[in-house]
């Protein structure tokens, strides 16, 4: 049976679709839409995380290691080997901070500058042809609709509905 034809005939039997349903479907999503994030700025030789990195750096200036590294999510260990890799290819510096300098903060090098401003507009480009999928009101509406489940899922984990840690994190 042709993959369409399954995916109908499951979403019939379906009146109500489970959490688990909204998951996979949700997994799957971005896992699609994460391939197309990556082949926008893997032409430029650019991972994830250095992608990441230097759009923080970009949109929001010069920052503490250890403020990106909580920003994207990545470990003190992780965003020090990243700023280490950025730092050898000359599109970042460090530097000590103004109010502590045990602080080093990160800048942008013109090189590094230059090549976010062409990577970010790449990735513009293919995130905005990815959601021309969906119409403006449904891109609306789904903003509105993901805002809601991460609000939710967050506030069950601050009122500690469930006590288990994310995969892959030891608490």
């Amino acid at each position: 049976m042709p993959p369409k034809a399954r995916e109908n005939r499951a979403a019939a039997g379906r009146t109500e679709p489970s959490g688990t349903h909204v998951w996979l479907v949700l997994m799957k999503a971005h896992r699609a839409v994460l391939r197309h994030a990556a082949d926008s700025f893997a032409a430029m030789d650019l991972g994830f995380s250095d992608f990441t990195i230097l759009e923080a750096l970009l949109h929001k200036g010069p920052q503490r290691v250890n403020d990106i590294g909580r920003r994207i999510h990545l470990t003190s260990g992780a965003i020090t080997s990243a700023i280490d890799r950025l730092a050898g290819r000359g599109l970042v510096v460090r530097a000590a901070g103004e109010g502590d300098r045990r602080a080093r903060v990160v800048s942008l090098t013109p090189v590094g500058r230059a090549l976010i401003v062409k990577a970010f507009a790449a990735h513009r480009r293919r995130m905005d042809a990815t959601a021309a999928a969906l119409t403006k009101a449904e891109r609306a509406r789904l903003l509105e609709l993901l805002k809601k489940l991460g609000l939710g899922a967050a506030a069950m984990l601050d009122d500690g509905a469930t006590r288990r840690s994310p995969p892959g994190r030891r608490g």
